[in-house]
């Protein structure tokens, strides 16, 4: 997208079912439909001089004003450069007010048809690509509803009847957020899908755990990748319970008060789908909780994708060489032709930074506003609309880079013996012996001290070399020693052990709806 000062013309991108956004051109409407343009109504082109004695079309706000906004202002104040995404929901809301308004005798049912059709006209403009932007009507509200009046003259004009852009624009924003958040759970469970899939593949294959970024214990490899699909797991619900909170409808709050006309919120609410209208109208309009929560929402999702970046990242290495992406998720270097990156995982790791700045911001944007609302929160869209874009780029790159990738048995297997990772097993070894743990701790890290100086493993101790440590040790002790037995001592609930990662995928393919 890109602004020219000269032109003041914003193109959205030709992949958008979007249309363009125009300086308006005189004595023409900005609405084109099917190659032709339609006439002005005059009341809402009436001109106004601005303080350079140019003439601008009236604002539909500004009955109360002499003089229009400078050219300065009007592009600082301007929405419509982004906000056009919302006009999806924005048509959606204004048919559902109509239809109350109809309902409720404030306006006669031939208007609400007339309303109806020209919105259903914008609409089908707007998504091919046919409908003109202006800028000089600041928002996805004003252009649309602009362009109803000169489509259908006075009708349009009653349609803002009982509402106030304070109320239309949170309540476009929730049903925007609702879509976003119903996106983003397709996709978290997309790559959950592919998270089983792949563990599946190696449902025996043993890799080094890690503490501190030091080897730890064993552990299976579907053990470590459900890890993640459990993180996205929690992602997933407080994605759906915060789509619970954002499902209330903010419409017929107006500017903050509410109003004195007979007006029907519960139909609307009903209509638009969600669960109530919000009780309080104060509330309704100065509200941006949802948002934040949604971002927060986002962020912990993000942290989540960007620590299983760091992790493969890490494991592509030639220090680790544990992982292998294919070419199709792999991009090489300008300069060295030897390179293979896994950029895809390392543009997660980054762009989890940009998620967490857009809660940032919004944090801030809200910090110390007044009840009710205040034009700041024209500022909540942008972060919004770029962590929702980030998050679901996030979660496709990581489903495939998942589905491209895969782990070097030989070389894993080859770097399990150092780190001394079967030492705990070997401790809960002499806790069935009757040795209290922390003796037994203490005798195992003698015990890995002597394999240091003897520059071996525990399992390549000798009988009489543990009897020397401590005089628990029996001839038992090498069913304990070495990773495959370690591993296999696993019993507890959600442990490594073979049993229960078996039964953990099971469950996953189940939840996942994945065949075996």
């Amino acid at each position: 997208m890109a602004f020219t000062s000269q032109s003041l013309i914003f193109r959205a991108p030709a992949s958008l079912p979007s249309g363009r956004l125009a300086a308006p051109s005189a004595g023409r409407v900005a609405l084109r439909g099917r190659g032709a343009a339609f006439p002005s109504v005059a009341a809402a082109s009436t001109p106004m001089a601005n303080s350079d004695g140019d003439e601008k079309e009236m604002k539909l706000w500004g009955g109360r004003f002499e003089e229009g906004v400078t050219d300065a202002v009007e592009r600082f104040t301007e929405s419509i450069s982004y906000d056009w995404q919302l006009y999806k929901y924005d048509i959606m809301g204004s048919k559902a007010h109509a239809t109350m308004l109809a309902s409720q005798g404030l306006i006669t049912a031939g208007d609400r048809d007339i309303i109806l059709e020209g919105l259903d006209q914008i609409e089908t403009l707007i998504q091919e690509g046919k409908f003109e932007w202006r800028k000089d009507r600041e928002d996805v509200h004003m252009n649309i509803e602009a362009a109803l009046i000169e489509r259908v003259g006075e009708p349009a004009k009653k349609l803002h009847t009982a509402r106030s852009r304070n109320d239309q624009i949170v309540t476009d924003l929730r049903l925007w957020c609702r879509d976003a958040i119903d996106k983003i759970l397709i996709r978290i469970k997309q790559f959950q899908v592919s998270l089983v899939t792949l563990a599946s593949k190696y449902v025996d294959l043993i890799v080094p755990g890690y503490t501190h970024l030091q080897r730890a214990q064993p552990v299976l490899l579907p053990h470590l990748l459900l890890s993640y699909v459990e993180q996205l797991e929690r992602d997933a619900g407080r994605l759906a319970n915060c789509r619970e909170r954002v499902n209330f409808c903010p419409l017929g709050a107006c500017a903050l008060a509410g109003t004195g006309l007979p007006i029907d919120r519960f139909q609307t609410a009903k209509d638009l789908k969600f669960t109530a209208p919000m009780k309080n109208s104060i509330d309704a309009v100065s509200d941006r909780d949802f948002v934040l929560e949604f971002l927060a929402a986002n962020s912990i999702a993000a942290v989540h994708l960007s620590r299983i970046g760091e992790e493969w990242v890490l494991w592509a290495s030639e220090e680790f060489g544990f992982l292998t992406p294919s070419d199709k998720v792999s991009t090489g270097s300008s300069i060295m032709p030897q390179k293979k990156n896994p950029d895809p995982m390392e543009l997660v790791r980054g762009k989890s930074a940009r998620v967490v700045g857009d809660l940032m911001t919004v944090l801030i944007l809200c910090k110390g506003l007044p009840q009710a609302y205040n034009r700041d929160l024209q500022e909540d869209k942008e972060p919004l609309f770029d962590s929702v874009k980030a998050i679901l780029g996030m979660l496709e790159v990581c489903t495939e880079f998942a589905q491209n990738i895969s782990f070097n048995s030989k070389r894993i297997q080859r770097s399990l013996p150092a780190g001394y990772l079967d030492a705990t097993t070997l401790a809960d070894y002499l806790v069935k012996k009757g040795v209290p743990f922390r003796t037994s701790h203490e005798i195992v890290g003698r015990s890995v001290q002597l394999c240091v100086t003897k520059n071996c493993q525990l399992a390549e101790l000798q009988l009489d070399d543990l009897k020397a440590v401590h005089p628990a040790f029996e001839a038992d002790v090498f069913e304990y020693l070495g990773v495959e037995n370690a591993v296999n001592k696993f019993i507890s609930y959600g442990s490594t052990g073979s049993n229960q990662v078996k039964k953990q995928l099971e469950d996953w393919r189940i939840q996942l709806g994945i065949s075996s």
